[in-house]
């Protein structure tokens, strides 16, 4: 049976696979907006975004990253990225300089007060995650885990884009 044939016979409109799967993704999308929600609202009064936590994260990630790279391993647009970091150099949680081997390049660092508000962060987004785990064993979680990264390459996603990602689970 070739390739085709298999997922046409295994996967219809109507096939309870199908529906399975959509629903599936559907709730991941409804887990992420739903935490992404109450993490912004956390992070709120600190006057940063998740988004922008993200960037932090990946400058911690990778000191020294420019903003093209940056960009890359939160897979947003440069432009973006670039307007991020404005607020967060503003905010004094990162310092930028030129690269020591090409000056036309930004790098990015992040100061004690940008570490300081990370690991503050991760404090407070603990009761987040008990309430998003809540009823879940620790070996569902592994299963879960398990399967999500089955997922993530059967689409294809190389390692280092998955090492790149900036969150640290965050968002």
């Amino acid at each position: 049976m070739s390739k085709q044939n298999h997922i046409s016979s295994t996967w219809s409109l109507e096939s309870p696979r199908y529906l399975e799967g959509r629903q599936a993704v559907r709730s991941m999308k409804r887990i992420l907006l739903q935490f992404r929600g109450k993490l912004d609202d956390q992070l709120r009064p600190n006057g940063v975004t998740t988004a922008q936590l993200q960037v932090l994260f990946a400058v911690k990630a990778n000191p020294g990253s420019s903003g093209a790279q940056l960009a890359r391993s939160c897979y947003i647009t440069p432009q973006t990225t670039q307007t991020l970091l404005k607020h967060l150099e503003k905010a004094g949680l990162i310092v930028r300089g030129k690269d020591p081997v090409n000056d036309r390049i930004l790098t990015t660092r992040i100061t004690p007060e940008g570490e300081r508000l990370m690991q503050e962060v991760e404090r407070e987004s603990l009761a987040i995650q008990a309430e998003l785990w809540k009823g879940v064993s620790d070996e569902e979680l592994t299963q879960l885990n398990a399967l999500l990264e089955r997922c993530i390459a059967n689409l294809g996603a190389s390692e280092e884009a998955e090492n790149a990602l900036c969150s640290s689970g965050k968002s």
